[in-house]
């Protein structure tokens, strides 16, 4: 049982992690987009479905791995560095799906090139994060 609760567990991680690397790229083509509103709708609209989809993904992905935490593996530190990390990406997530929610609206957004900046953020943590499952170092 632990190792199907692990496949899934990885299987709805790596489908939050595709949200949580493409909402930024919408964010960039959405600057990049001017006053043109039909595609201004598309991208929104996009944004706000990839989002809604990244959640389910997150909180089933959270679900199973609650499940295999408390039933299977309590590990050492490196547990918690990497959850501080996996908070980090949330929070990163939340803040591009309230940025997508606001330029659906109309509000203007951050220059393409800061949004390219903040497009990366993501790889940036999820090194450390593979590191630490990998390696457990602690």
């Amino acid at each position: 049982m632990y190792l199907w609760t692990k496949l899934f567990h990885v299987l709805f991680v790596i489908a939050w992690m595709a949200c949580v690397f493409y909402l930024p790229r919408i964010l960039v083509n959405l600057a990049e987009a001017g006053a043109e509103p039909a595609v201004r709708d598309r991208l929104a609209l996009m944004g706000r479905r990839l989002y809604r989809f990244g959640h389910v993904m997150f909180g089933i992905a959270l679900l199973l791995g609650l499940t295999l935490w408390m039933h299977f593996d309590r590990s050492g530190g490196w547990l918690h560095a990497k959850l501080l990390l996996v908070v980090m990406l949330l929070v990163h997530f939340v803040f591009t799906g309230r940025w997508i929610k606001r330029a659906a609206g109309g509000a203007s957004l951050p220059s393409p090139t800061a949004l390219r900046w903040f497009n990366e953020i993501p790889l940036v943590l999820a090194i450390p994060v593979l590191w630490l499952v990998y390696f457990k170092p602690f």
